[in-house]
């Protein structure tokens, strides 16, 4: 499993389609805001490459040491063959050294989509990521905090975002426990 960083025309419109199909409209960001941050050394946009053929994105945003995986997919097509499994592996290859997290859709309330959300937790577990002592609300989404260590505090977590994003995520960050 290889990432590239997506800076092609065809990279990343094959990012975006993924990108697109892949994450609820609530959840994502504007691509082209993505795009503008990637500019400015905020985010990397990487495609998933296996044996040369696109398998998938990984979004994530940087800070310091601290790296959130924004938005990782796997095409619907390569799903179930283990591509997952090696791009999180890649992932921390990647950013040996830093403190990678992600955030979940809540697990701890019904859904429609509970038993997809409690099947992504479990992998992310089964990968060697952790729940943090954290859980948020993201622009009205409850979701869980995880990450490759235990050490993220909620306050690193909103600097993150603060330093990307600006005043767009000023009062759109909250956290629910902990």
């Amino acid at each position: 499993m290889e990432l590239i960083q997506a800076v092609t025309k065809e990279q990343l419109g094959r990012v975006e389609a993924l990108y697109l199909s892949a994450f609820p409209k609530g959840e994502r960001k504007p691509f082209e805001i993505i795009l503008q941050k990637r500019e400015e050394g905020f985010v990397d946009v990487l495609a998933l490459e296996e044996s040369g053929e696109f398998a998938g994105l990984a979004i994530t945003i940087k800070y310091g040491d601290l790296v959130l995986l924004d938005y990782f997919a796997v095409e619907e097509s390569a799903r179930e063959h283990g591509y997952g499994s090696k791009a999180l592996k890649a992932l921390f290859a990647t950013y040996t050294g830093k403190r990678l997290m992600i955030e979940i859709e809540s697990t701890k309330e019904e859904a429609d989509n509970r038993i997809q959300r409690l099947r992504r937790k479990a992998f992310y577990e089964r990968n060697g990521m952790v729940l943090l002592d954290f859980d948020v609300e993201l622009f009205g989404i409850k979701m869980e905090t995880m990450a490759n260590q235990k050490d993220v505090s909620f306050e690193e977590y909103t600097e993150l975002y603060l330093a990307s994003y600006g005043s767009r995520v000023q009062g759109k960050i909250r956290r629910l426990n902990g």
